[in-house]
């Protein structure tokens, strides 16, 4: 009888983790990206992406127009692209784009008719999903994992002294090149190991 955790099974890693934080943040990883695959494969059976159903939710969820710096700030996940992800919705009839009248820098998004009936038709299926994907949860433990999840979050904003992580500029083709290098080397050891 083996004593490697399921992690490690799936994984087909030979050796222990390097410690128990680091088999915490590779189980993070690997459920986040097998939830998202299957989440992003009904969004994108309605015509979006993830990130531009993200922005669009936001949108329908204020009722008004609101700037494109406010919406990238209030995304689940960091946009680094908006601007080109507007123009995409844009182009699709999804989003108008309105330039401030009072600073012509301020750009306002409002939501078209035709996305909120793309949105409409996601409301069943989607929460449905939601639902079976963490059936297997009591809402006892749904609550206790975003107590937890929080907790960690709360950590993280205090290491990094409050400053705005989530703001970021445009990854370059070298500074792409730099992260996907890091991270398969991580997930290379972590494997190995």
């Amino acid at each position: 009888m083996s004593n490697k955790s399921r992690l490690q099974t799936e994984l087909k890693k030979k050796g222990a983790f390097v410690s128990r934080e680091q088999e915490v943040l590779l189980n993070l990883a690997r459920t986040f990206d097998q939830l998202s695959i299957r989440l992003e494969r009904l969004i994108q059976s309605h015509g979006l992406t993830g990130s531009q159903y993200n922005v669009l939710r936001i949108l329908r969820g204020e009722g008004t127009p609101l700037p494109m710096n406010e919406i990238a700030r209030r995304t689940v996940q960091v946009l680094p692209g908006i601007t080109g992800l507007v123009d995409r919705l844009e182009v699709a009839g999804l989003v108008k784009r309105e330039q401030s009248a009072e600073d012509r820098r301020v750009i306002f998004l409002s939501i078209t008719e035709r996305a909120l009936a793309v949105l409409a038709d996601l409301d069943i299926p989607l929460p449905a999903l939601e639902k079976k994907l963490l059936d297997v949860l009591s809402r006892d433990e749904q609550r206790e994992m975003i107590r937890l999840l929080e907790k960690i979050r709360g950590r993280l904003e205090s290491l990094d002294g409050g400053e705005d992580v989530r703001r970021v500029e445009a990854p370059t083709k070298r500074s792409r090149a730099i992260v996907r290098k890091t991270r398969a080397s991580f997930v290379r050891s972590s494997i190995n190991d």
